[in-house]
């Protein structure tokens, strides 16, 4: 009897704990598995200690800005540190590009830890700003949440390779939803030319920063944003024609495609509903000074149902274009039809420019109850040009007629008179 009891009393105690002590401990393990993840990408290369921020070097003012970033980190987003040219002071430059470490793991924030891993940084070595950026993304990892990398950096990459805009592409065509953001200390052309290239090639932004207090508040932002819920693009690959195009739905989607290529992506629509279709091309290199893209609904066989385009000259980031098809009700038809919608581009550039991988494309497509009139030109086939070309034809032929009654009217009165 006693021994029954101890062991009620022992299973008491354990259950107690169990609701006492287990699920606080697992409610304070802080950002879940599918959080957003964050990792600060420093350079602490030798032009680091420039004195030019508020009477600061560059370190310093880098160095409170990410103290008091630390202190504002929202719960839920796991941050991490990454620096580059931080160990190697030497001339050899082999050594000097290799010189990237992660300084603290991507999750939940010890604040004294990741104040302390900063403290004792000092301006240094070279800086491979490509082979950074490839270990930021390795050490965000793919394990679910949005993946942002805010670079911190007072110069251009000073290794050529890889290449920081190439790598910025190839991360972004990976299709992990990556968005790198860049940061220049320094305004230079070409500082400014290589940042802007690398943010845009992922549709991140680049800002120069001149105070330090509008450093930590850029960062700040920037990781706030990262806690923003935001619809993550889903991957998908457009083929060349209607019959192998894959299907998508209501969301938003990313693919790639090269200079004047054609992508195509069937939708299914339902009697009584609107299709509506946008597609965005970022120009994330260098281009042509004219170009344009050109969305086109179609039926399966092919036939044009209605077309949307834009086009442009001069100097862009991204340029988008959409269309509305709407499926009228049929007593007779109440199967899904197949939309077949083909985006394509007229981007070019010089001979020097890579094409890949391809230019990013951002496809924004919603399927909404369509109108009780369904009035649109599309729905009665304007958009296919026949219907458009046979009205021109009638009134043309209607203008001739009576063209020519009038001229033998006036004939005729002439003649009497």
């Amino acid at each position: 009897m006693i021994i029954r009891k101890r062991l009620a009393a022992g299973a008491c105690a354990l259950l107690a704990a169990l609701a006492l002590g287990v699920t606080p401990a697992n409610a304070a393990d802080g950002p879940s598995k599918n959080s957003p993840k964050v990792e600060l990408v420093l350079d602490v290369s030798g032009s680091m200690s420039a004195t030019d921020i508020d009477g600061q070097s560059r370190m310093t003012a880098a160095k409170e800005a990410f103290n008091e970033v630390i202190d504002s980190v929202p719960t839920g987003v796991r941050l991490g540190i990454r620096t580059l040219g931080a160990n190697y002071a030497g001339e050899d430059k082999t050594l000097g590009c290799r010189d990237s470490q992660q300084l603290y793991r991507v999750g939940n924030v010890d604040k004294a830890d990741a104040k302390a891993s900063v403290a004792n940084l000092k301006p240094t070595g070279w800086t491979p700003i490509g082979l950074a950026l490839r270990g930021a993304d390795q050490d965000l990892g793919t394990d679910g949440g949005t993946r942002r990398i805010v670079l911190i950096t007072d110069g251009e990459d000073s290794c050529g390779l890889p290449d920081p805009c190439d790598v910025a592409r190839e991360l972004a065509a990976k299709g992990t939803h990556l968005t790198i953001d860049t940061l220049g200390l320094a305004s230079d052309d070409k500082t400014r030319e290589q940042l802007s290239c690398i943010a845009e090639a992922t549709g991140g932004t680049y800002t120069t920063v001149r105070h330090r207090k509008e450093l930590s508040g850029r960062i700040k932002q920037l990781v706030k944003r990262a806690d923003t819920p935001v619809e993550t693009p889903k991957p998908v690959s457009g083929t060349e024609e209607c019959r192998t195009a894959p299907e998508i739905g209501a969301g938003i989607w990313t693919d790639r495609e090269t200079f004047s290529q054609h992508r195509v992506y069937k939708v299914k629509v339902k009697p009584g509903q609107e299709l509506r279709f946008a597609a965005s091309v970022a120009a994330d290199r260098a281009v042509d000074r004219d170009y344009g893209v050109l969305v086109r609904a179609m039926g399966e066989n092919g036939q044009e149902l209605v077309r949307g385009s834009d086009a442009g000259s001069g100097r862009t980031d991204v340029l988008a274009s959409g269309l509305r098809y709407p499926v009228a009700e049929d007593e007779d038809h109440k199967e899904p039809r197949t939309v077949c919608v083909e985006v394509s581009n007229s981007f070019s550039a010089p001979a020097s420019v890579k094409r890949d991988p391809g230019l990013p494309v951002e496809l924004a497509v919603d399927v909404v109850k369509g109108p009780d009139d369904p009035s649109d030109l599309a729905a009665f086939g304007l958009g296919r040009g026949w219907v458009l070309l046979l009205v021109l034809g009638l009134t043309g032929l209607l203008a001739g007629l009576l063209f020519g009654w009038l001229a033998r009217w006036r004939i005729a009165v002439w003649r009497e008179n």
